[in-house]
C-alpha cells in the first residue's frame, strides 16, 4: 500500500524509518503545514504539499496515511481530517516491539523500537508509544496519548485522552493520569494525576493547571 506521512518534523523521520522496515507499506511522501518545505526532501522523501492535497493523492492511488506529529491534540484532529477524506489511517509498529497477544491495539498507532506492551493492555487510537517505553499488564490508554522514551507504566495504570507521559517517568500500579495531563520527564507518580494538570519531580507534585 502506498502511504503518505502527515508531518515532516523529527517525529515524522522516526515514523518514516519504521515504515521503511514494515512489509506491505510503501511511503511515497510527506505532507506538511510549512509551505517552505513543499518540494524539498526530508530523510530522502519528498514533501508533496499540505494535508489539503490529500484528496488529490487519493485520486493518484494513495490509499493510506499516518499523522506523524508529536502534539497530541493536533495529531488527533488531523487524523479526523484524514478519515473525512476517505483515506485509511495506518499504524507504524517497529519490528523490535514486543506486544502481548492479548493486548488490544487501537488504530493509527506509532509503536517505536523496543517498546513492550504486556498482557491485556489496551491502547487507544492515535497513540504514540515512544522508544523503549513499557506499558505493563492491564493498562488502559485513551486516544491520542503520548508515552515518552523510556517511560514505565506499571500494571493497571490508566491514562486519559491526549495525556502526555514524559521521557523516563515512572507511574506505579493502579494509578490514573487524567485526560490532557502532562507528566514531566523523570517524574515518579505515586498518586493519581488530575486531568489537565502538569506534574514533575520525585515524588510527583502539581506545578500548574492546564487549560
Amino acid at each position: 500500500m502506498d502511504v503518505v506521512l502527515i508531518g515532516a518534523g523529527g517525529h515524522g523521520k522516526v515514523v518514516l524509518d519504521i515504515l521503511r522496515q514494515s512489509r506491505g507499506l510503501r511511503p511515497v511522501g510527506f505532507l506538511d503545514a510549512d509551505p517552505g518545505l513543499i518540494g524539498t526532501e526530508v530523510a530522502g522523501l519528498e514533501v508533496l504539499g499540505s494535508i489539503q492535497h490529500l484528496s488529490r493523492l487519493k485520486r493518484e492511488k494513495v490509499r493510506g496515511a499516518i499523522v506523524s506529529i508529536g502534539d497530541n491534540r493536533t495529531r488527533r484532529s488531523q487524523a479526523r481530517e484524514v478519515e473525512a477524506a476517505g483515506v485509511e489511517l495506518i499504524s507504524a509498529i517497529h519490528p523490535s516491539a514486543i506486544i502481548a497477544g492479548s493486548a488490544r491495539l487501537g488504530r493509527h498507532l506509532v509503536v517505536c523500537a523496543r517498546v513492550v506492551v504486556c498482557v491485556e493492555a489496551e491502547i487507544g487510537d492515535s497513540t504514540i508509544l515512544n522508544t523503549g517505553c513499557i506499558v505493563d499488564h492491564e493498562c488502559k490508554l485513551g486516544e491520542a496519548v503520548h508515552v515518552g522514551p523510556g517511560a514505565m507504566l506499571a500494571g493497571r495504570v490508566s491514562v486519559g485522552d491526549e495525556a502526555f507521559v514524559g521521557m523516563g517517568s515512572q507511574i506505579i500500579q493502579c494509578l490514573s493520569v487524567g485526560a490532557g495531563a502532562t507528566v514531566g520527564a523523570g517524574t515518579t507518580v505515586i498518586r493519581d494525576v488530575p486531568a489537565h494538570t502538569r506534574v514533575v519531580g520525585s515524588p510527583a507534585r502539581i506545578i500548574d493547571p492546564r487549560p
